[in-house]
């Protein structure tokens, strides 16, 4: 889901946008993009929040101005999000949004679903490359919106050097500068910091589960593996058949060995296709009577649904 110029003012005006959006999916938002962005050289930087949580969304942010208001970002207070309290973040948030004639803003929410499901893919995709495209995705929409972007700053994914080689290559008309704890440096980084962590936050304190649990962003913890109230949370709320609720990604370690002590174990058969035998096996359904025509079509369980899965009729 995509959405350009929307009017937010506050952490709060976020949340509308949450509640309407489909957990399972990844939700991009562009704020209102200010005139001066388009007529001016622009400087951008770029930044995550929730890259280690076992709980929620990663959320990539970016953040941009003219640089001839570059100032902007250290009168509003910006600084490392994670040096910053909920509070004092929200309020540096407020600021940026109302800063509508010279600051513009979007996230990209990539959903515990999508997350799990690339770094499981039969060729993987891993977590670096999952944060990369996001990168890559806002940097380009913002380019193709028409924003005039001059110079980029970048936190880190992996090596320095190498991240900012490949960024060069795509994006050669740039000046971009990739470097670890960009965050602390470059106010513009630390400000699109804010716009992802805040983010972050608030699809939390409104998160629908689909399963009907009945849980709190307070029954969560941290989100982090290692946190006693999230461990506790991961095992009070699974299903020993479905596994867990959208929230979690199911891809991490402690998800992982909590689904091996409490869900049900499952051994898959392995066809021997050496002699091409497996292709004269009957499928089961030629053991049994034909059904008549009128019968009623099969509905798909909702935990299918919600997860973009289908029968798989070959590999």
């Amino acid at each position: 889901m995509e959405e350009e110029n929307v009017k937010i003012s506050s952490a709060e005006d976020i949340e509308t946008y949450f509640v309407k959006s489909d957990n399972s999916q990844n939700l991009m938002l562009f704020s209102n993009m200010p005139k001066s962005c388009f007529d001016e050289p622009c400087l951008l930087g770029v930044d995550e929040a929730g890259r280690g949580p076992v709980l929620g969304p990663m959320v990539y942010g970016i953040c941009y101005c003219p640089l001839s208001k570059a100032e902007i970002f250290k009168e509003v207070g910006c600084a490392d999000s994670k040096s910053l309290t909920e509070e004092k973040r929200e309020i540096i948030f407020g600021k940026l949004c109302n800063e509508q004639e010279s600051v513009g803003w979007a996230i990209e929410a990539i959903s515990p679903n999508n997350i799990c499901n690339s770094m499981f893919r039969r060729q993987k995709h891993s977590l670096n490359q999952v944060a990369q495209d996001a990168t890559v995705k806002l940097i380009t929409k913002a380019k193709e919106s028409g924003i005039n972007i001059s110079e980029v700053y970048i936190d880190t994914v992996g090596m320095p050097e190498k991240y900012q080689e490949k960024l060069t290559a795509i994006f050669p008309e740039f000046k971009i500068t990739v470097a670890k704890k960009a965050d602390a440096i470059y106010p513009v980084v630390s400000a699109a910091s804010i716009c992802a962590k805040v983010s972050r936050d608030r699809a939390l304190k409104i998160w629908t589960f689909q399963e009907g649990i009945e849980a709190t962003y307070e029954d969560f913890g941290s989100g982090y593996p290692n946190d006693p109230v999230t461990k506790a949370f991961l095992a009070k709320n699974i299903d020993p058949v479905f596994g867990f609720p959208q929230l979690v990604r199911f891809s991490w370690s402690t998800a992982g060995k909590i689904l091996q002590d409490h869900c049900a174990l499952v051994e898959w058969e392995e066809e021997d296709d050496t002699n091409g035998s497996s292709s004269q096996t009957p499928k089961i359904s030629s053991y049994f009577k034909q059904a008549s025509n009128n019968k009623r079509q099969k509905t798909k369980h909702d935990f299918f649904k919600t997860r973009n899965l289908s029968t798989l009729e070959s590999l």
